[in-house]
């Protein structure tokens, strides 16, 4: 694989059952400068467009759940920008992607999700395809002369599956999603994502770029100052961070305090501080007493254990899974705009999507819950709203927060670049990208770093 950039040497090539390093730190080799990007990416309407025309079509990106279309007549459409993709399970069981346009006129054959689905007929004329994607039936046929159905497929996209993910790509010559993805299906096979299944996709609509939304999940530079009371649960300086190509990870350990506060909280104030954030993790949502530690435990040991208790209450055997691997994130960033983050006992997908200005997004979130064995699935719940009506939680409405304030600041007429540091290099990967999807000219690239 390319590699585009070089991760600190001490990080090994997995994590499961990772051991600190005092030099695996989230900066790795400092860069002889930071690194500047134009702040016009972020708000030029030229800019947008060309991505609209030469990025979106040609990557991989996010669009649903296995779960969503996980039985025969399932559907679901995805959008992006002025981009539409119907996705269906045929008859036979298998899935496919077509651009959402009837073949007469272009009227989209589908809008939102749904099941049961026996054709796909347009509302507007009435041309009817099979779920395979064949043109079954024109009205009035004769009034186009000489028209063969075979010539008037569905048009294709390319769909394919990564665990409970469903991944589409517009371009028919598109590099395989597993070749797209790089090491990270290696890399958190360990977890067993495989069982979980999706319960809910929440869409925030943003006053911001989609860039602005995706960099907030993108590096932990901002803990410090955005999320006082994860700092006092999370190192978030000894997170080693990785690049391979279109993906980027970094992982974090939680359970203990950050060393900014230079050990100044006690085990039960980081215990607290646990809860408070993330809590409902191992089913705690109210301050209660740390539970003794034995000899050589750790706050991150009896978080650990009570996460294995609590899921064992709803038949889910969480045993084989170590202390490091129930606490510490793994998070991977991939190219355009999908984080990822993955624990033993948690999945959450968060993707960033254009919205119809260059100042305004979406922010789609996939909550996954780990099921027990032979238990049914069942369809998500898709629910939309605006970042004022939003509640996900303490740390994501902190960063839901900010966006709209990010994305005014871009506007100065003196504030030209961004300045990144070298912490932030997985946004600095997002940048590299876009310059080569959108094959721009050295003068409109990134410099130092």
């Amino acid at each position: 694989m390319t590699t585009l950039d070089s991760p600190p040497t001490t990080v090994p090539p997995t994590t499961a059952g990772w051991t600190r390093h005092r030099d695996d730190d989230a900066i790795g080799a400092p860069p002889e400068s930071p690194t500047k990007v134009p702040a016009e990416r972020y708000y030029s309407p030229a800019f947008a467009q060309a991505e609209i025309e030469r990025m979106w079509p040609r990557v991989w990106q996010l669009a649903a759940s296995v779960d969503h279309v996980a039985e025969p007549g399932d559907y679901v459409e995805y959008r992006v920008g002025p981009y539409s993709v119907l996705i269906v399970r045929g008859d036979d069981g298998i899935l496919r992607a077509f651009q959402n346009a009837c073949r007469h006129r272009g009227n989209s054959l589908c809008v939102g999700s749904g099941s049961g689905l026996k054709e796909l007929k347009c509302g507007y004329h009435g041309w009817t395809w099979d779920l395979a994607g064949m043109l079954r039936r024109v009205p009035a046929r004769k009034g186009f002369g000489s028209l063969h159905l075979s010539d008037y497929p569905l048009l294709p996209a390319k769909v394919d599956t990564w665990e409970r993910f469903v991944f589409v790509n517009m371009d028919p010559d598109a590099i395989p999603l597993a070749d797209y993805l790089e090491e990270m299906p290696d890399d958190i096979a360990w977890a067993g994502l495989s069982d979980f299944h999706c319960t809910a996709t929440v869409n925030v609509s943003v006053d911001a770029n989609w860039k602005t939304i995706a960099d907030g999940f993108s590096e932990t530079y901002h803990i410090q100052g955005l999320h006082p009371e994860l700092l006092r649960c999370v190192d978030d300086i000894h997170a080693p961070q990785q690049i391979w190509g279109h993906v980027g990870k970094s992982h974090q350990p939680y359970g203990v305090a950050s060393p900014r506060l230079d050990g100044k909280l006690s085990d039960q104030e980081v215990w607290d501080s646990y809860i408070d954030t993330q809590g409902g993790r191992m089913g705690v949502t109210e301050s209660v007493p740390l539970p003794e530690l034995a000899a050589r435990e750790t706050v991150r040991d009896a978080v650990a254990e009570q996460t294995r208790t609590f899921y064992a209450e709803s038949g889910i055997d969480l045993s084989r899974f170590s202390t490091d691997e129930i606490t510490r994130l793994h998070q991977y960033n991939i190219f355009p705009n999908l984080s990822v983050l993955a624990s033993a006992d948690q999945l959450t997908a968060l993707s960033a999507r254009p919205g119809p200005t260059p100042d305004t997004g979406e922010l789609v979130m996939f909550a996954m819950s780990r099921k027990p064995p032979g238990e049914p699935r069942s369809k998500p719940i898709d629910v939309r709203m605006t970042a004022e009506q939003a509640t996900l939680g303490l740390v994501l409405d902190q960063d839901l927060t900010v966006l709209d304030r990010i994305q005014r600041g871009m506007h100065a007429p003196g504030f030209t670049h961004l300045t990144l540091s070298n912490e932030e290099r997985r946004i600095i990967n997002t940048h590299r990208n876009l310059e080569r999807y959108l094959d721009l000219p050295a003068a409109e690239r990134m410099t130092g770093g």
